[in-house]
């Protein structure tokens, strides 16, 4: 629990850092591209992000699994929060733009529901591909082409959430537990988590055993 806590808090401040690098790309393309550096530094140290690692869960499912997943997501939560206050400090002109992001995606809520479920579903199934090509077969291609994509495609990345909506300041504790703001998270991860057990899932349905190769 300790170690998947810290390791989340390194994940969560990884995936700030590739918040704020997007945020500063005029381009949203290259922002995307960029982005990736997120991903690529979590899996390439071996540290713990929800999204990736939850669709391990459909064969890794004890109870010593679960509450390590949960540690993670925690962790991830206090990264973003941690490098959303250094962005604030180090990078304030960039707030401007987080306050439209974050603004962008909770305008929608408590009504948007469905769809910000269904685009964390999206955005699941591609993270768990690309840390799954990472782990399996040792390439970055997947984290090169899969996290550009849902970023260009609009789908939700719970993580890349929180560091959106911390740095922007749009919550103080009473919109946390707000349909604005506690729920707008909660629906994404729940939709991250469906996508990435989804493939795997099927993998199992199909083989019997998730897939490891080719």
């Amino acid at each position: 629990m300790k170690k998947s806590i810290f390791e989340g808090i390194a994940a969560g401040v990884y995936i700030g850092i590739g918040g704020a690098v997007f945020l500063a790309c005029e381009n949203k393309v290259i922002g995307s591209v960029f982005f990736t550096v997120a991903l690529l530094s979590i899996c390439l140290t071996g540290m713990q992000l929800f999204t990736g690692k939850v669709g391990m869960i459909v064969t890794a499912h004890s109870r010593a699994d679960v509450i390590s997943l949960f540690g993670c997501l925690l962790g991830n939560l206090l990264g973003t929060l941690l490098c959303a206050g250094f962005a604030r400090i180090g990078v304030p002109g960039l707030r401007e733009r987080a306050l439209a992001v974050a603004s962008a995606k909770l305008s929608g809520m408590p009504g948007d529901f469905v769809r910000v479920i269904f685009a964390g579903v999206l955005c699941g199934i591609l993270m768990y591909t690309a840390v799954w090509a990472y782990k399996q077969k040792n390439t970055v291609w997947g984290i090169l082409f899969c996290v550009p994509v849902f970023i260009l495609a609009g789908f939700e990345h719970s993580i890349a959430d929180m560091f959106y909506v911390f740095f922007a300041g749009t919550f103080s504790p009473a919109e946390f537990f707000s349909p604005n703001g506690f729920f707008f998270l909660l629906l994404v991860v729940i939709g991250n988590s469906l996508g990435g057990m989804l493939v795997p899932f099927l993998s199992l349905l199909g083989n019997g055993k998730p897939k490891t190769s080719a």
